[in-house]
């Protein structure tokens, strides 16, 4: 084999070697990426979630005070407007 063709052939099988490589690493990185971003959502959905909690305590409590308060009925009227 000449001086040439084994050059070439070197330099073909780093150059693909590198390519692989850098492919590789580019896929760790996206899947790492990937997996923040789930992080992100649970993290969102979690605070949703207790934001919603705490507007539900909050109407909880401004019913219980308006009912002591003011004085309600429990029975709805009926469709026809006849009681």
């Amino acid at each position: 084999m000449s001086r040439a063709a084994k050059l070439t052939l070197t330099a073909s099988v780093l150059g693909s070697a590198l390519i692989i490589w850098g492919v590789h690493h580019l896929q760790e990185q996206e899947r790492e990426t990937m997996f923040q971003g789930v992080l992100r959502d649970d993290e969102r959905r979690r605070e949703k979630m207790r934001q919603r909690e705490e507007d539900l305590q909050r109407s909880l409590q401004k019913r219980e005070l308006y009912e002591r308060v003011q004085n309600v009925s429990k029975r709805a009227p009926d469709p026809d407007g006849q009681q």
